[in-house]
């Protein structure tokens, strides 16, 4: 088991992406905390983890990963319950705000960046600080977007916020490289999830599999076996990446309004935020 012996906590982790790597961290040997701001969603992966067999090595802490006061909860059940924090994936986030820029709020750009790019800065902080504490170094991996990478590949702020991502990445590995401490990204093109699905996984499925090279969608196992591979020795050497996950979707061009011009915010005439498996309802209106 290549975790054997390492205790990694997951933000988002109960759903999608999150969720399948909470589940591939414990088979491979890892205690994991699985942190998550839906409590419903959150107790039930623990409770599949029980029937799995990993119930010793895992625990639901309700997180709001834009409050600085959770995050250090998250970190410190972590370090009582487990004894250390080896691995800290930052990967809880959100749809955000939508539609076109002269209709986007304030409000609706505060609660992207706060729950996107924010909660990446408060998890790097606070895990390094424990995990130079500790004196073992340590591997932060946050999750960023191919949305990140260029204009056209995805909605307006949280493209911004995914692009802070993966600048904070690079940032926070030169710093923390002299302590041992390794930060990189990963950069997931369509994987479907119930963050992404709009609540017809089959559609999406089937959109996201056409719209990329590979024949076939992503999934959050996917960006499990990324994440794996930047938790373990096997990685050793890598630090300041962004590793994109996206069937070969970047280097075709996502030019995501050319491929789907009826389906975007902008030409539905709807502004607002969307707020993925949260629990909470999405704050949308026509303009």
């Amino acid at each position: 088991m290549r975790l054997a012996g390492k205790v990694a906590v997951i933000t988002g982790g109960a759903s999608g992406m999150g969720k399948a790597t909470v589940m591939r961290f414990l088979a491979e040997g890892a205690a994991v905390v699985v942190a998550d701001y839906n409590a419903q969603t959150g107790e039930q992966t623990v409770v599949e983890a029980t029937t799995a067999g990993y119930g010793a090595k895992c625990v639901f802490i309700r997180t709001d990963v834009s409050n600085e006061a959770d995050v250090e909860a998250m970190l410190d059940l972590a370090i009582s319950r487990f004894g250390q924090l080896d691995i800290v994936f930052n990967n809880a986030g959100v749809g955000g705000a939508i539609g076109p820029m002269t209709e986007t709020t304030v409000e609706a750009w505060d609660y992207t960046m706060d729950v996107l790019a924010k909660s990446v800065f408060l998890g790097m902080k606070h895990a390094a600080r424990r995990m130079k504490k500790q004196g073992a170094g340590g591997s932060i991996i946050n999750t960023a977007s191919i949305a990140g990478l260029s204009g056209d590949a995805g909605p307006m702020v949280y493209s911004a916020a995914k692009a802070a991502v993966i600048s904070l990445s690079k940032s926070g590995a030169v710093e923390l490289g002299p302590d041992r401490i390794r930060v990189n990204a990963i950069c997931p093109g369509f994987i479907a999830t119930p963050l992404a699905d709009g609540g017809n996984p089959e559609r999406a499925r089937e959109r996201f599999a056409r719209s990329q090279p590979w024949p076939e969608h992503g999934s959050g196992e996917h960006i499990a076996g990324a994440a794996l591979f930047l938790a373990t020795d096997d990685s050793r050497f890598v630090t300041g990446e962004h590793i994109i996950v996206d069937g070969g979707l970047t280097a075709a061009g996502p030019e995501l309004s050319k491929k789907y011009p009826k389906s975007s915010a902008r030409d539905a005439k709807i502004s607002g935020i969307t707020k993925g498996s949260t629990g909470e309802k999405p704050e949308v209106r026509r303009w």
